[in-house]
């Protein structure tokens, strides 16, 4: 038996059919309006990839990239065997650990409290509040931290004063530099953390929560086997995406609370980059330095998003 022929009448385009150019008409739109960011990636974020190339060179400003002497992995080799390799690795390490273990739990524990708030008055109050600091330069926080911790009459060196009967050079002891730099992350970051996190527990269904009050599910065990499981998927990309600047410990922080006495633990791949390669001008090593910490995010960005697809996560490709 021979099966009918079913042909496409000629005024329907099939997809295939249908050019870009087409598709680019119909929703120029759209695109204009993709326009600009199309733009700021270009020019701001992949043109000046073509700088890493000094990383294999010994990279003069006189003559250029074009003309200055290749040295292959040269930079590469004198950066592991530096003494500072490792005392940098660890600290930057360190911060990284501690930022994970700290910081990024700390807006969806916020996120959750708030998310239990009956009065939206107070809610919107709270959440104006703790997005202040965000807007914050890091140097109005520096400022803010030298004026309550310092010895000569800071308020909190005032209090344990008053207390213990001596004060205590936060600023400058090594000991008590980590937990500056956190607690100051802490207080800045994490009210504008919960943006993402709030949007994301506004979704849930509110007929989800009843049926387990219906259950006699209390507070905590909505909590739970609720609320979780619906921001799971949000925080397994935003934790992949935080491993991509597992290295990246932030620059202009670090800078503006070390010293000559806590340099020993507050050196990072970010100051070791600016001091080498600003200061000194070595351009082909410090360049080096930066495409080697952008290589270990590579790695762990896609590391993490295998390994959440293997536990039957959502990654972020």
């Amino acid at each position: 038996m021979v099966k009918p022929e079913y042909s496409v009448p000629s005024t329907i385009k099939t997809k295939k059919q249908i050019t870009w150019m087409q598709r680019l008409k119909k929703d120029k739109w759209l695109y204009l309006l993709l326009l600009p960011g199309l733009l700021y990636f270009l020019i701001f974020k992949y043109l000046p990839m073509w700088g890493i190339v000094i990383a294999f060179q010994n990279y003069s400003p006189f003559l250029g990239v074009l003309g200055s002497e290749w040295v292959g992995f040269e930079h590469f080799k004198n950066f592991f065997q530096n003494p500072d390799f490792f005392r940098l690795l660890r600290n930057t390490f360190t911060f990284a650990v501690l930022d994970l273990v700290f910081f990024f739990p700390a807006p969806i524990i916020l996120a959750l409290l708030l998310n239990e708030l009956r009065s939206q008055l107070y809610k919107r109050t709270v959440q104006t509040l703790i997005y202040v600091p965000h807007f914050m330069s890091w140097v109005i926080i520096a400022s803010i931290t030298y004026i309550f911790f310092t010895t000569s009459g800071g308020v909190v060196n005032e209090i344990v004063s008053y207390f213990y009967g001596k004060e205590i050079n936060f600023l400058s002891a090594p000991e008590w530099f980590r937990p500056l730099i956190m607690g100051q992350i802490i207080w800045k970051e994490t009210g504008w953390g919960t943006v993402i996190f709030l949007a994301a527990l506004a979704s849930v269904d509110q007929e989800l929560y009843d049926a387990a009050i219906v259950d006699g599910a209390g507070r905590f065990r909505r909590l739970w086997h609720v609320t979780l499981p619906a921001v799971r998927s949000t925080i397994i990309v935003l934790l992949i995406l935080r491993l991509g600047n597992f290295l990246d410990t932030g620059f202009q922080q670090i800078y503006l609370m070390t010293n000559s006495l806590n340099r020993d633990v507050a050196d990072v791949f970010d100051t070791y980059v600016y001091f080498v390669g600003v200061t000194q001008g070595a351009y082909s090593y410090s360049t080096a330095v930066g495409l080697f910490k952008a290589v270990v995010g590579i790695i762990l960005v896609l590391g993490a998003n295998r390994l959440a697809k293997k536990m039957g996560q959502d990654g972020i490709f």
